[in-house]
């Protein structure tokens, strides 16, 4: 029988941290999930709520938490940027405060701590595709910074407990990842053209399409976590997760366009302030050192995302902030 380990997740009635919530629930672990539920759910994880393994605490980790735990995966920050520019001060504050707290039950409970990162520390990238080694092109001063630099510092706190305390660590950079409980109205590409194209809206493009992203299904990407975090401790990261076919944001709406069958068009707006032009991972080190790369193809991934979509009010949701 395997080590059953209590576990605590941050963020976890978040579209990613809920799956993966389910995920360690149906292994038997017992699973904490903490969230203050600023741009999350409660439905998302309301179906385990009657779970014995199961707890939800309403807490915002920029104050300290004091949990006796094996693990940590720390998911807590809004991550679409309508969300995290809607208050970019409190957004630096769950990255750098909710880092340091985390990483203080870490060394006081010896326990492993996963740190969500992002593509977004490589900014607007000069390097294509962008390796691990790749230190990035940010703007410190920029509307996106509050994030950008916010997931930077907490990857800098996280090293520095692992050098300096000896803190078992994973650092892992998520790449765009999309899926059933995406938020409707998160403001992201994937939701957005879903949520327009199925009520026949017209779908809005910002700039002229031609921006690269790359789409990880979000099956694949928990289940990325879940082997770095129970990988060998000689390999800490960080490792990109995501999927490393590359598609503009176009192809993007032209695909939910033919899936949908809808009437939507296309409209063109401004492309927003230091929006990356190209991302898409090099995901050679996830091979070597986690066996891993995703296997969901886009289009059977948009069908499943586009099921859950169509089965859900979007009446009964709100955007979380007015930004979106």
């Amino acid at each position: 029988m395997p080590h059953l380990k209590r576990i605590l997740i941050t963020g976890g009635a978040g579209f990613l941290g809920s799956h993966l919530c389910e995920c360690l629930v149906e292994t038997g672990h017992d699973v904490i999930c903490v969230d203050n539920f600023f741009t999350s759910q409660k439905r998302n994880i309301s179906h385990l709520l009657d779970c014995s393994n199961f707890e939800l605490v309403r807490h915002d980790i920029v104050h300290p938490l004091w949990l006796e735990v094996d693990e940590i995966y720390n998911l807590a920050c809004p991550a679409a940027p309508g969300h995290y520019q809607y208050n970019p001060i409190k957004t630096m504050k769950t990255s750098v405060s909710g880092a340091m707290n985390v990483l203080g039950m870490a060394k006081r409970c010896r326990s492993k701590v996963l740190q969500a990162s992002t593509s977004e520390v490589y900014g607007d990238p000069e390097v294509h595709p962008q390796p691990e080694s790749y230190r990035g092109s940010v703007n410190p001063i920029g509307i996106r910074a509050c994030y950008d630099e916010g997931k930077r510092a907490a990857e800098t706190l996280f090293m520095d407990y692992h050098r300096a305390h000896d803190v078992n660590i994973r650092l892992v950079r998520i790449f765009n990842t999309y899926g059933p409980r995406m938020h409707p109205y998160d403001g992201r590409v994937v939701s957005n053209f879903i949520r327009q194209a199925i009520t026949n809206d017209a779908i809005t493009i910002f700039g002229d399409g031609s921006q690269t992203r790359s789409f990880c299904y979000r099956d694949d990407l928990v289940h990325g976590i879940v082997k770095m975090m129970n990988g060998t401790d000689d390999f800490i990261g960080p490792v990109n997760l995501g999927n490393p076919h590359e598609f503009t944001i176009l192809q993007l709406a032209e695909v939910i366009i033919k899936l949908t069958d809808s009437k939507s068009k296309i409209i063109k707006k401004p492309l927003p302030k230091d929006d990356p032009v190209r991302r898409r991972p090099d995901i050679t080190l996830a091979k070597q050192k986690l066996s891993w790369e995703p296997t969901v193809l886009l289009e059977e991934g948009l069908t499943k995302t586009i099921e859950w979509f169509r089965s859900i009010n979007l009446d009964e949701f709100r955007a979380p902030t007015p930004n979106y």
